[in-house]
């Protein structure tokens, strides 16, 4: 059990700092653009002094000295998970018109101290920027924590940014407050691996046709937006060398196959053009095709029949490094999170299997 901090003050969900941004800020302010900041996940730096994401997932690092920190961010970015040293995670919430600064802690030990923060939802509508952390006057910054070696990239939809996975009443609508990345399936395998992993993911999109799409498809479905840096925002190609994965898994076909307006042929050419897509920019990489716990019935039946054969279809190509994985789908007998999605504690299920599976393909022990 991780241990717990005396004398701290955390700031916890709904609890905010009211610093304006036209306050002056007491303390060492670090800019967000300073090099010892450990930046993790698709982000973009055109202004370096205001970095912006829109991807859940996105990791601010750093190591500090002193017995205090603060972060600054652009009001009503939403919520953050923050970790100081090795307690337990906890929520900040960047909501109101004029929150521009909250409190991560005080009152730590004098000394040497790690702070990680998760932008745990989707920011497409809040359009987060990261805008730096305050220190206790005097103190600074320290080389960034080492980052593990292993890599891995997970692109989905909603049940991989963890819509509603706060929530405890299935027929709950979607809520900024109720969805967090830091418990998915996703965030808690790339933990348990001792692993980093970028994310590129949005609710409701599919490999081809979006949730409740034309039979014919969306335009801005997934192989659009993944060439992108930010999720509808076309003017910045992303830079795939800027991170490499062993291994990328893909949880696509549920919004597809949604509403009773799909077309099988072109999910499986979607697919099978994804495939091409992301090998293309991954050749050395291990990528698993997941079939994800929200099927049921003939839309399971069909999905994990198409991943099995794009799978054939790449070794018969002479590409032996495409796998399948399928989780267990989900039965309610470990409750729903809001509009049926997976709860909690069906994403502690997911990650159990997940892992244990990526630890043998990966020899990751």
């Amino acid at each position: 059990m991780k241990k717990r901090l005396l004398l701290i003050s955390l700031v916890v969900l709904s609890i905010v700092a009211h610093a304006s941004v036209t306050m002056p800020i007491r303390g060492t302010v670090i800019p967000a653009s300073d090099s010892r900041i450990q930046y993790i996940g698709r982000i973009n730096f055109n202004n370096p002094e205001s970095p912006q994401f829109t991807y859940p997932g996105i990791q601010i690092n750093a190591r500090f000295e002193g017995t205090s920190i603060r972060m600054i961010a652009k009001p009503e970015s939403g919520y953050f998970m923050a970790t100081i040293d090795d307690c337990e995670a906890f929520k900040v919430a960047f909501t109101g018109e004029k929150d521009s600064v909250v409190t991560l802690a005080v009152a730590l030990t004098q000394g040497q101290h790690t702070v990680r923060l998760m932008y745990c939802m989707e920011g497409l509508n809040r359009r987060p920027e990261f805008r730096g952390f305050v220190l206790d006057k005097g103190c600074s910054l320290l080389a960034p924590p080492a980052l593990p070696d292993r890599r891995i990239e997970f692109i989905g939809n909603s049940i991989t940014c963890g819509y509603g996975n706060e929530s405890m009443n299935a027929p709950d609508p979607f809520e900024d407050a109720t969805e967090n990345h830091y418990y998915t399936y996703a965030a808690q395998t790339t933990r348990d691996l001792n692993a980093i992993d970028y994310v590129v993911a949005r609710s409701g999109i599919g490999v081809y046709r979006c949730y409740d799409g034309p039979r014919e498809g969306s335009p801005n479905q997934m192989p659009k937006q993944y060439e992108y840096t930010n999720f509808d925002d076309f003017s910045q190609p992303w830079d795939f060398s800027r991170f490499t994965p062993h291994v990328v898994c893909i949880n696509l076909g549920t919004n597809d196959t949604s509403t009773n307006n799909y077309d099988e042929q072109r999910l499986l050419q979607g697919y099978r053009s994804f495939l091409k897509q992301v090998r293309g920019h991954y050749p050395e990489a291990k990528i698993v095709l997941l079939c994800g716990s929200m099927l049921n019935g003939k839309e399971l039946d069909l999905v994990k029949n198409l991943l099995d054969k794009v799978r054939d279809e790449a070794a018969a190509h002479g590409d032996n490094e495409v796998y399948r994985f399928n989780f267990t789908p989900q039965n309610g007998d470990l409750k729903y999170g809001a509009s049926w999605h997976p709860s909690y504690w069906q994403h502690q299920k997911m990650a159990a299997e997940l892992t244990a599976y990526l630890r043998t393909l990966m020899n990751w022990f």
